[in-house]
């Protein structure tokens, strides 16, 4: 059985909650703009294709990961900042009967980078992976030209595991996808070390 998460989820300066009709406008903003998305897994977003995207992390939110021991499921959260949207981010528990693995996402607008908050969101879900559901490795997936993506791996004490050659077809294009890693482990030594 999945532990229920207690939401909203607040940090020292962020609110990470459940989305609602009025955050679609905010995630246009970023999701919409093609600087954005250039390395991310799906092309910039319209109207209907963030709607989609919000019923999506909706309908996980309602199934019961208990439920259907094989698909993935999802917890996808918008970031709150001084009562703005600024980004969202998302836990992907794998499949199976032991649920030990997720794996961690985030997208933020350009607005709200340089000052940690992409960073201080993504540990709070790193944390819930690791002292709420009880995995034992939290990883991600991304383009390695995103370097801020992978800084901010670096930041939370991920281990860069792999690098994959042209492994994904997207945009037109092969691109290659390192892999950044994190035992329970060694979140029990990094999580308060200020990183």
């Amino acid at each position: 059985m999945t532990p229920v998460v207690s939401l909203p989820l607040r940090t020292e300066r962020l609110v990470l909650r459940e989305v609602r009709d009025d955050d679609v406008d905010a995630i246009l903003g970023y999701c919409g703009d093609d600087e954005v998305t250039r390395h991310l897994p799906f092309d910039s977003l319209d109207r209907d294709g963030v709607l989609r995207r919000v019923d999506r992390w909706r309908a996980d939110l309602a199934r019961d990961p208990a439920d259907e021991p094989d698909l993935d499921w999802g917890l996808t959260l918008v970031v709150e900042h001084d009562g703005a949207v600024v980004g969202d981010v998302m836990l992907r528990l794998k499949a199976g009967e032991v649920r030990s693995m997720a794996e961690l996402g985030y997208v933020f607008a350009p607005a709200a980078g340089g000052r940690g908050l992409a960073t201080e969101a993504a540990r709070a879900l790193v944390d819930l992976a690791f002292e709420v559901f009880g995995c034992h490795r939290v990883f991600a997936q991304l383009d390695p030209r995103n370097t801020a993506s992978a800084r901010l791996c670096e930041r939370l004490g991920m281990t860069h595991e792999a690098h994959l050659r042209q492994d994904w077809w997207g945009k037109g294009e092969w691109s290659d996808t390192s892999v950044y890693g994190l035992l329970r482990d060694e979140w029990a030594g990094a999580a308060g070390d200020g990183c």
